[in-house]
């Protein structure tokens, strides 16, 4: 498995950073490559995602919740992978690490996504953590 792994400092509080990432079904609102994430009950969600010039599908289960530090899942089908936020409080705020590790069977489509997955990966984060934030000091004023 590839693994790829991004941190950027969100200027909160680790309590109120993970509250707004535990609502996975929102992650839609986050990110422009996510179309929609639906809930499918206990803890898995289909997510709908349009990177790479493709469509993506694939199922997830939350597999480990630990408030306000770890949030952790991996794929139940579609593209095989495995995703963990991990929030440490800073003195600006919170560091939020995201170690993604993935899949892919066919050699020909692994070789692509391998080049793009980094800097994608790095950009949906950061715009995601972006986005996070600024809902987050909306949410003060």
């Amino acid at each position: 498995m590839a693994t790829i792994e991004h941190s950027e400092i969100v200027n909160a509080e680790p309590e109120r950073v993970f509250a707004l990432l535990r609502q996975v079904e929102n992650f839609a609102d986050y990110s422009d490559l996510i179309e929609r994430i639906e809930a499918l009950g206990d803890e898995r969600y289909r997510w709908y995602v349009h990177a790479l010039k493709m469509d993506w599908t694939f199922d997830v289960a939350v597999v480990e919740v630990n408030a306000p530090h770890t949030l952790a899942w991996e794929s139940l089908s579609g593209v095989k992978n495995q995703g963990r936020y991990q929030l440490e409080g800073v003195p600006e705020g919170t560091e939020v690490t995201l170690t993604l590790s993935y899949q892919i069977g066919n050699r020909l489509m692994e070789k692509a996504v391998n080049r793009a997955a980094t800097p994608l990966v790095g950009k949906v984060s950061r715009q995601i953590l972006e986005r996070v934030e600024a809902r987050l000091h909306s949410e003060r004023s």
